[in-house]
């Protein structure tokens, strides 16, 4: 993997995360965190998506929107776990 796709990755996946973390809470969490909500939201909005019939096409917008509706999903997950806490 080059060095310029991982930028990418942490790119994508920050701009996803803060927004998720805008979405959901109404705040970020953190850079760190905003990276990894937003990575792993990427994985499940590629997973998700598809097998739901949406595709979004190809590019860096559309990696975008893919990765913030996985993060949102995964908030709302961790959300309806975590009740009891600060968040």
């Amino acid at each position: 993997m080059a060095g310029e796709s991982i930028l990418v990755i942490l790119l994508v996946g920050l701009i996803a995360g803060w927004l998720a973390g805008h979405l959901v809470k109404g705040t970020g969490y953190g850079l760190v965190a905003d990276i990894c909500i937003g990575i792993v939201g990427a994985l499940i909005g590629d997973w998700l998506l598809p097998r739901l019939g949406l595709y979004l096409g190809s590019g860096l917008v559309s990696a975008i929107i893919s990765a913030t509706i996985g993060a949102v999903i995964l908030l709302i997950i961790l959300r309806l776990i975590y009740r009891g806490g600060r968040w």
